[in-house]
């Protein structure tokens, strides 16, 4: 074996030896590795679910009429069934609202509600309330709604929105792993 390829070699085992190393140290060295786990969050807070839904079935959706108009809620949940969506009934709001919609949700619907804004093309109100219980959505609809956005519309508005964030006063809930479905051999 020459010289040239002797060195050769020794060059690139010091090189991966000197990338092994930098992949342990910045392994032990993560600081975010508590923030995925939740373990770095105070006792009490709640913690949120900012994953975005992969099936519009594990939204459920509560609309309320918040204008004059008669049988808007009933139309839109019905708009809302047909894009495959879990709907409660309808319901008509105790107060008015002004704008096109007020999305209300809880911590286990933060990524949830970000999809259902993406159907306002973003022109919603987001009321975010750490108290409330549960995963279903109220939408109160005002008198500026006019319609929902088409598949398109609602990509393009996801894409402008962005990821979900982290409410004031959450944690990030821990991400529990989808079983795989195993097949038995016998």
């Amino acid at each position: 074996m020459s010289f040239a390829r002797v060195r050769a070699l020794v060059v690139v085992g010091v090189l991966a030896v000197a990338a092994l190393v930098f992949v342990v140290v910045a392994l032990v060295r993560d600081s975010q590795r508590d923030l995925a786990s939740g373990s770095d969050c105070p006792a009490g807070a709640p913690l949120a679910d900012v994953r975005l839904p992969d099936d519009p079935a594990e939204v459920t959706v509560k609309v309320l009429n918040g204008t004059s108009k008669s049988g808007l809620a009933e139309q839109v949940t019905e708009q809302f069934r047909n894009r495959r969506f879990t709907v409660e009934e309808p319901a008509k709001s105790k107060t008015k609202f002004k704008g096109v919609a007020e999305i209300r949700f809880g911590p286990e619907a933060v990524g949830k509600a970000q999809l259902l804004r993406a159907y306002f093309l973003a022109q919603s109100e987001m009321v975010y309330s750490p108290k409330r219980k549960g995963a279903t959505i109220e939408i109160v609809l005002g008198n500026e709604f006019q319609q929902l956005a088409t598949t398109t519309e609602v990509n393009q508005s996801l894409v402008q929105v962005g990821e979900p964030t982290l409410p004031p006063g959450a944690c990030l809930k821990p991400v529990e792993a989808k079983a795989e479905k195993t097949e038995d051999a016998g």
